[in-house]
């Protein structure tokens, strides 16, 4: 097991979508926080598909907190079938999003239960606890949020950008539907309120971070935090690791570098962790009266996610202490 943050009472909350959101989280999963560790997930993603409720950012957490995650993608589950699914191709309906047999009993519970009344909250919660997660996963939300990409073509839902047009269209502008109705959950607050660290994990900041900072009053509650909050760059010389980062803060006019990355959550962060290939972004990134860390930040298997969670925390242990 690994160790844990020098204060035993440490409460971590980890903003996060996506496989790099889950893969941080799993590296502090792995520092025997428990309870104390909670994951706010963007829900953004979610869609309706076949009648079922698909929750992609929220599934990828659980099941790499759960451990069977499939390692080669990142998402879905290790060794499942699709069985289902090619049967729904026989039945002539399209299938361009990919859902395991196992993976589907995910979304038939979770949506039997959304129609039974419960919140998304306490259906994340039940799941959890039933595949031995200790660690709080929450929606950022019980009200639902989607978000349309704005492009040449027209406006496209995320998914039908995401997968079903595989992220070749130009991105021209982002929004998120719902959100001036929707609000952090009871729990969320009361997670951000208790939190001693706050980090922002190497997820997208336009679709998987930025719908969480865009709930309302939610970017408030971060700039005036006193618990010390940190980011992980997920650009990396130039690059994003996985995914349409790179491409999307391009075309949307940001620049494509932790300083990039660094300017759209500048109001309200103390460091930036950065890897050692963007080294020399590090002044520029101070200027911007954040403070950098540069280590390996390249998560290449399950011990590069502890000790990346575990230089982290440090770091955000060392801003702490640099306040007083």
């Amino acid at each position: 097991m690994e160790t844990g943050p020098s204060n035993p009472a440490a409460s971590v909350v980890v903003l996060a979508g996506g496989v790099g959101g889950a893969k941080l989280a799993h590296g502090f999963a792995q520092l025997d926080l428990g309870s104390r560790l909670t994951v706010i997930v963007n829900t953004a993603d979610d869609f309706e598909l076949y009648g079922l409720t698909i929750c992609p950012d929220l599934d990828t957490v659980l099941y790499t907190l759960a451990g069977i995650a499939n390692p080669v993608t990142g998402w879905g589950i290790l060794g499942d079938t699709a069985n289902t699914l090619a049967m729904i191709g026989r039945y002539g309906r399209p299938t361009w999003f990919w859902l395991g047999d196992r993976d589907l009993a995910t979304h038939i519970l979770r949506t039997e239960r959304l129609r039974q009344g419960a919140r998304l909250t306490e259906i994340a919660a039940e799941l959890a606890a039933a595949l031995g997660v200790t660690a709080r996963i929450l929606p950022m939300s019980d009200q639902p949020v989607r978000t349309i990409v704005e492009t040449p073509e027209g406006p496209l839902p995320f998914q039908d950008y995401f997968v079903r047009r595989r992220q070749r269209d130009t991105v021209l502008a982002v929004h998120f539907a719902g959100i001036e109705q929707a609000r952090p959950t009871p729990e969320v607050e009361r997670a951000l309120a208790d939190a001693s660290v706050i980090v922002l994990a190497p997820s997208n900041p336009i679709v998987s971070i930025g719908p969480i900072l865009a709930l309302p009053g939610l970017r408030d509650r971060l700039v005036d935090h006193p618990a010390p909050i940190v980011a992980v760059s997920p650009i990396i010389a130039g690059r994003a690791l996985k995914g349409p980062a790179d491409r999307m803060l391009a075309s949307l006019g940001h620049e494509v570098s932790p300083v990039g990355v660094a300017r759209l959550y500048q109001d309200f962060l103390d460091g930036l962790v950065i890897d050692s290939a963007d080294a020399d972004s590090a002044p520029a990134i101070e200027q911007l009266g954040i403070r950098p860390l540069v280590t390996d930040a390249v998560m290449h298997d399950e011990a590069d996610r502890a000790r990346l969670a575990r230089e982290t925390l440090a770091f955000a242990d060392q801003l702490r202490k640099g306040r007083h």
